[in-house]
């Protein structure tokens, strides 16, 4: 049985590695062409990462569902506090990549490879993050956790708008996500192809 909020989360799952996949493709196709990227889509997609991933979706999985699992499953603590770990180093992590452009931005092609190699570690870690999540965490939580649980938990997941996911953004977000769909490369947005 499958119930709503992993539908979210799985969803979620799949915007963010969209947005990564889709930096780390800007980032190559630009070398290639030995031009610099659109820093103003980067630095937009990267807002993104830190406003719906990090502060949305971690904060949910990290003060709902791995509490809960924790709970119904002790022995799931080791994979829980890894995972909570992750959360709690992904905000450090999406500022060191807003600093990584920055500086590729301001200081020129000395910083590129910083930065690029900087992105494909923020993508290898987050794969392999979401992979923990849904291969052991979200089977786990199907055996052990009760009828109440799921109710909270699709409730709480259901709160969630994440435009790249297919809900109208909030007001306040509106403008950003314009942005990114009409100057994001594909699977992201409609701009330009690489």
């Amino acid at each position: 049985m499958s119930h709503p909020s992993f539908q979210v989360i799985r969803d979620e799952h799949q915007a963010l590695a969209a947005m990564l996949s889709s930096i780390a493709m800007l980032i190559t196709e630009h070398r290639r062409k030995g031009v610099q990227p659109p820093f103003d889509v980067l630095r937009a997609m990267l807002f993104y990462i830190d406003e719906y991933p990090e502060r949305l979706h971690h904060r949910k999985e990290s003060e709902l569902l791995f509490p809960a699992v924790r709970r119904a499953s002790p022995e799931a603590a080791d994979v829980l506090d890894k995972l909570d770990r992750d959360h709690g180093n992904g905000e450090r992590a999406i500022r060191d990549l807003e600093h990584a452009l920055t500086a590729y931005e301001m200081m020129g092609e000395s910083r590129a490879d910083a930065f690029a190699t900087a992105i494909d570690r923020y993508l290898d870690f987050y794969r392999a993050h979401m992979r923990l999540e849904e291969d052991v965490v979200m089977p786990l939580a199907l055996k052990v956790l009760s009828e109440d649980d799921w109710v909270l938990l699709d409730a709480a997941f259901a709160e969630n708008r994440d435009p790249l996911t297919g809900h109208k953004p909030e007001a306040e977000y509106e403008k950003l996500f314009s942005f990114i769909v009409n100057n994001a490369p594909a699977p992201i947005g409609l701009g330009a192809p690489l």
